[in-house]
């Protein structure tokens, strides 16, 4: 009995020696996990104590631990800019979204679309829109369309009302009028009348004559 005591403690201690412990790095979800998450969100955002914004989205997600501190769309996000009257001056949205709070900075991804009150449609699959300096810019393929013309490029810049904007690498196509720099209501008016024009007379070249030989 003792002997066999002591060949099964041989046995156990031969068999815990070869059991190997597989053990994870240890998980910092801190920084991961939202200090907040909302669902079905429809709710405005001041900035100064004036409302800027209209935000609708299925989830919202706002993080200030990580480094910079943010808020996440993953299921998309729509919303309005106001101006001081509260007059809706357009409307924004996109597939997925990033506010970066510090910087007051807009990351916009997939499907981008903007139309402000003008009729300008905006589209591309990535925008950034810079709260500090107002002005909205892309490093990818956009298309601007307003009631006039149509434009395309791989670069854009534009003021946050979208009146000023400039695209590079650009292609589109333009009504007359863009190109002349004249309205329609200004081609149809009545051109000046040439008599009142100075006109220089132009400079030609003397020509030689011929002259017919007369028989005798």
């Amino acid at each position: 009995m003792g002997r066999f005591f002591i060949i099964f403690s041989l046995i156990f201690l031969i068999s815990c020696s070869d059991v190997q412990e597989h053990t994870a790095p240890p998980i910092y979800d801190r920084d991961s996990v939202s200090m907040m998450t909302s669902y079905g969100v429809n709710t405005l955002i001041s900035d100064s104590g004036v409302i800027k914004y209209r935000i609708v989205t299925e989830r919202w997600d706002v993080n200030t631990v990580r480094t910079p501190s943010r808020w996440t769309f993953e299921k998309g996000v729509f919303f309005e800019q106001f101006d001081e009257k509260f007059h809706v001056q357009a409307y924004i949205q996109s597939d997925t979204a990033w506010y970066f709070d510090q910087q007051k900075l807009w990351h916009l991804r997939g499907r981008v679309r903007i139309r402000n009150i003008n009729g300008l449609i905006y589209e591309s699959e990535e925008l950034y829109w810079d709260g500090l300096k107002h002005e909205l810019y892309s490093n990818v393929f956009s298309k601007v369309t307003t009631p006039e013309r149509s434009m395309e490029g791989t670069y854009f810049r534009s003021d946050e009302r979208m009146r000023h904007y400039t695209i590079t690498n650009s292609k589109g196509s333009f009504e007359r009028e863009d190109m002349t720099g004249e309205s329609k209501e200004e081609e149809q008016k009545p051109k000046t009348p040439a008599d009142t024009m100075k006109q220089e007379a132009p400079i030609l070249r003397p020509q030689t004559q011929k002259h017919r030989r007369i028989a005798n």
